[in-house]
């Protein structure tokens, strides 16, 4: 993984797979709150049955859970740490999820990332 920085972000980027990790303090600092990045953190349910790669978390090396962030019959399935360390997000699935659910109505997240990666195509 290699650390990429923008507007003292700080984003954690697999250059073999383009995952995301993103801790919950950089979640605080591109929400510019903590309680939001708490809510965020906690807001997902969790998924059941899901066949993709499990990740550990980079903190805690414990296996992150598999949880999914809508009801909806596509939702978007991402990791997060069991301890609450933060979330990983396969390729793409950051990006989706901030369209989708209108969790960034500045699009300040997705500015930052497109800013970070240099090209809009490759965050989403």
């Amino acid at each position: 993984m290699i650390v990429l920085e923008l507007d003292m972000v700080e984003i954690d980027n697999c250059t073999s797979c383009g995952g995301i990790w993103l801790d919950s303090g950089e979640l605080e600092q591109l929400f510019g709150n903590e309680q939001k990045a708490k809510r965020l953190i906690n807001a997902f349910n969790p998924a059941a049955n899901i066949k993709e790669n499990i990740h550990k978390c980079p903190i805690c090396l414990k296996k992150m859970d598999k949880i999914k962030t809508s009801e909806s019959q596509d939702p978007v399935i991402i990791d997060r740490c069991p301890k609450l360390h933060g979330l990983w997000f396969d390729k793409n699935e950051l990006h989706r999820l901030l369209s989708e659910n209108a969790l960034d109505k500045n699009h300040k997240i997705v500015k930052v990332l497109s800013e970070m990666f240099h090209h809009d195509n490759e965050v989403k």
